[in-house]
C-alpha cells in the first residue's frame, strides 16, 4: 500500500468514525479545501519576504495538513488516483513549459 493510500485510508477512517461522510460531498470538500488554503495564505498576509520566511513552522504545518487532507478526501470522493493525476499534470506542464524556454522564467506558458 502506498503512503498516499495510507493517508487516504486514515482520513476516511477518521471521517467515518464521526459519521461525517454525509457532509463530504464534492462541493463541500472543494470549498473546505479553498478555505483551508486561504487560512494558509493568511499566515503570510501583509508580510515581506523575510517575515514570510520566518512564519512559525508549526502554524504552516497545521494549515498545510488541512489543505492536503481535504485535497486527498476530494480525490477519494471522485475516485481519482492522486499519484497518477499529479504525474499527468507534470507531463502536461512539461509540454507547456519546455525547459529551454521556461528555465529561470516566471512567465506564463502563453508568454514564453
Amino acid at each position: 500500500m502506498s503512503d498516499i493510500q495510507q493517508l487516504i485510508d486514515a482520513l476516511v477512517a477518521f471521517r467515518d468514525e464521526r459519521e461525517w461522510q454525509q457532509f463530504h460531498d464534492t462541493k463541500n470538500l472543494a470549498v473546505a479545501l479553498s478555505i483551508e488554503a486561504a487560512e494558509l495564505n493568511e499566515l503570510f498576509l501583509w508580510k515581506d519576504v523575510a517575515a514570510s520566511e520566518a512564519v512559525e513552522k508549526e502554524k504552516i504545518k497545521e494549515e498545510l495538513a488541512d489543505v492536503l487532507a481535504y485535497a486527498l478526501l476530494l480525490a477519494e470522493k471522485q475516485g481519482l488516483d492522486v499519484k497518477q493525476i499529479v504525474l499527468d499534470k507534470i507531463a502536461k506542464n512539461a509540454e507547456k513549459y519546455p525547459v529551454e524556454k521556461a528555465r529561470g522564467s516566471a512567465q506564463k506558458y502563453t508568454e514564453l
